[in-house]
């Protein structure tokens, strides 16, 4: 086994070069007085010992290290010298600007290795490149300054990932189940302005979803909305449909007539609404340039008042993921988010439950849409 990979301090991997190492005790070399130097076959014969280590991969740190102690053990304790202070200088220079390649890499389109770590992200648009430049250089004083050093080498070497270091410097959070019943009951403040409590079903979405952005672009990681608090205001809706129409058909109108038309509007609400939480998730951009990643709890509880209002809600929101999102060309796909989680108990296990349909539904969906 030789040496073929070589960990960068960066934490990229590179293939092992072994002119590197004999360039670099070459400039030691000629820091110092003829007795003192190796000559060619020499400064090779320690270059191919570092390429002979038992070990696939190797931190640069360690090659370092061998190179020195070889140096060393050679008689050439003044080179030695020469190539410590070789290092150091060079590390001198990496520790005033670690991170002016990768940043500068992005810039030109060519990281491929940052670009393509998370496929939610397009790596070419301009509120992308910030949150990427931002997390190079969270990553880097993570490394350098945060984290112990041996959990450093440990990330560097692979025997552990740390995961999260592009945001890790900043007091933010991952993930979050949202308190979307309380936000929307009671109202809520974003950007100092008070969103009060909607009065219809559509700008219940649509306030939803703005609280979904603000919360995507303060924090990392996904976030978990229940749906099951969107049936109130699918009442509301209805009881403002139902009093117009009494109002414009006449206190004589027959009831049958009152509930198609108000049955109409509230179908034409809910498709809109849930619409637009669809668009809205996939059309807002975060701070950190890209779509939130959100999921909608999809369930049915016992004892809820608004049960009824809350299975159309969900069928809805499930007939439009079967339906798809148009891309550009206009060809409907399935879109990124939100993830649906459809929850099962004994009112649709399809053992005759009432909402067995809904589950159904939920089964024909996934067959289509669901992707690992």
């Amino acid at each position: 086994m030789s040496v073929t990979k070589v960990i960068k301090r960066d934490g990229t991997s590179v293939d092992f070069d072994l002119q590197k190492i004999i360039i670099a005790i070459g400039k030691a070399n000629a820091a110092v007085e003829g007795a003192e130097r190796l000559d060619e076959d020499q400064v090779r014969g320690i270059a191919e010992y570092v390429q002979r280590r038992d070990k696939n991969r190797l931190l640069v740190e360690d090659i370092q290290d061998m190179v020195e102690r070889q140096l060393q053990k050679a008689g050439k304790f003044e080179l030695a010298k020469s190539y410590i202070i070789y290092r150091y200088r060079r590390a001198l220079v990496r520790k005033s600007n670690t991170t002016d390649e990768s940043i500068l890499s992005l810039i030109r389109n060519n990281n491929k290795d940052v670009m393509e770590e998370n496929s939610n992200k397009n790596a070419v648009m301009a509120s992308t490149q910030r949150d990427l430049i931002a997390g190079e250089v969270s990553k880097d004083l993570t490394r350098r300054v945060i984290l112990p050093e041996a959990v450093s080498k440990a990330h560097d070497e692979g025997v552990l990932h740390f995961h999260d270091m592009d945001y890790f410097i900043q007091p933010i959070f991952n993930c979050c189940l949202i308190d979307i019943g309380d936000m929307l009951d009671n109202g809520t403040v974003m950007n100092g302005k008070l969103i009060e409590s909607p009065k219809s079903f559509q700008v219940a979405c649509n306030v939803m979803t703005q609280i979904i952005a603000s919360v995507a672009s303060s924090q990392y990681g996904g976030q978990s909305v229940d749906v099951s608090h969107l049936g109130k205001y699918l009442r509301r809706s209805k009881e403002k449909f139902t009093k117009r129409a009494c109002g414009a058909l006449g206190a004589d109108a027959d009831p049958a007539t009152v509930r198609k038309v108000v049955d109409e509007r509230l179908r034409e609400e809910l498709k809109a609404g849930v619409q637009t939480i669809q668009y809205q998730i996939n059309t807002l951009m975060t701070t950190n340039g890209q779509s939130p990643f959100v999921t909608l709890f999809l369930y049915l509880r016992d004892g809820d008042p608004y049960i009824e209002e809350n299975a159309m809600i969900i069928e809805e929101i499930i007939r439009q993921r079967y339906q798809g999102i148009k891309n550009e060309v206009g060809v409907y796909v399935t879109p990124a988010f939100p993830k649906l989680v459809y929850v099962l108990d004994e009112n649709n296990n399809l053992t005759g439950g009432k909402y067995d349909y809904l589950t159904r539904l939920a089964v024909k969906c996934s067959a289509k849409r669901m992707y690992p």
